[in-house]
């Protein structure tokens, strides 16, 4: 869960989703510090992989995540480009590509219909609406390396920023978050130190995808925009991952995320499995799943670099 006002106003009058999104350009992601010590994976032979194989592979990545900035928008109608504002200015083109075709299905209207309720009726709704789709603009298509699903954005005031599990800077770790760290210390026992926040942006630059089934809520009700959209549209972009992208961690955590995940081919990737870190489950496997571990092991077989999960700076 995560919290974020969406609510602003020009005068008296509330701005909708969609203007707000339209108003404003999107914010530019954090860039990596230089330097960082990832942490080696245990019992891979990392010397298999020579780091120029690695790094060639990376390299490629990032040309074609440079191709994937290039969608064929021309064909968008002048309607449908004020329609889905929010869409069109804050999805990282590299997203659009795939996820543009949902823009017209019933569903995704219906869901737009709903949220343009919610702001006539001046519900105050989270993340911000700069941030609905921010996870898109941490982790470009052709960087993900690592999907880890939630359920909820958090419906407090000043946590939700569109990345799941996280929050933002300066706000309190959230319980489920400080398990996560625990679990990595389990992993990682002589290099990762847990932060003293739970802002992850440092995870999704590198290629962590943080998803939500649902991507916004209303303030102080948990899940109250599920079942309204949201999910058949981030089904269509765990599909689309699971489709074109090759060699990516699925991390499945709890029921719910391993329902939603039930479709990932396991021969192409790795798909993980194991309780949710919640305080109400945690103790039931999830610090010993050993998954964070398990996800560099994998990605470092597969000549990709592994995730600094040490690398989450405030």
């Amino acid at each position: 869960m995560t919290t974020d006002s969406g609510a602003s106003k020009t005068g008296t009058k509330r701005k909708t989703l969609d203007a707000y999104f339209g108003s404003k350009p999107a914010k530019t992601t954090r860039t990596l510090a230089a330097g960082t010590l990832s942490p080696k994976p245990s019992g891979s032979n990392t010397d298999s992989v020579p780091a120029e194989s690695a790094k060639g592979k990376e390299t490629e990545v990032e040309k074609e995540a440079e191709e994937e900035k290039k969608p064929e928008l021309e064909s968008v109608s002048t309607k449908d480009r004020d329609l889905f504002a929010l869409e069109y200015s804050t999805i990282d083109p590299s997203w659009l590509k795939h996820l543009q075709g949902e823009f017209s299905k019933p569903y995704f209207q219906s869901l737009k219909q709903f949220l343009q309720s919610e702001a006539n009726g001046k519900k105050t709704v989270y993340p911000a609406a700069k941030d609905v789709y921010s996870w898109s603009r941490f982790a470009p298509f052709n960087k993900v390396r690592v999907v880890i699903l939630g359920q909820d954005p958090y419906h407090g005031p000043g946590q939700a920023h569109g990345l799941a599990f996280s929050v933002q800077p300066g706000v309190r770790v959230p319980p489920s978050l400080a398990n996560m760290y625990k679990g990595l210390a389990r992993d990682y026992p002589e290099d990762f130190k847990a932060p003293k926040h739970g802002y992850l942006g440092g995870w999704a630059e590198q290629g962590v995808l943080l998803l939500n089934a649902a991507l916004t809520v209303e303030a102080h009700k948990a899940n109250s925009h599920a079942g309204r959209g949201w999910e058949q549209f981030t089904d269509a972009v765990i599909a689309a991952v699971n489709k074109a992208r090759p060699h990516v961690v699925f991390m499945l955590w709890g029921s719910y995320a391993q329902k939603k995940g039930a479709h990932v081919d396991k021969n192409k990737h790795l798909v993980l499995k194991s309780v949710h870190p919640s305080p109400l489950s945690a103790s039931r496997g999830f610090f010993d799943a050993g998954h964070f571990r398990k996800a560099n092991d994998y990605l470092v077989k597969q000549g990709l670099e592994p995730i600094d999960w040490n690398h989450l700076p405030e």
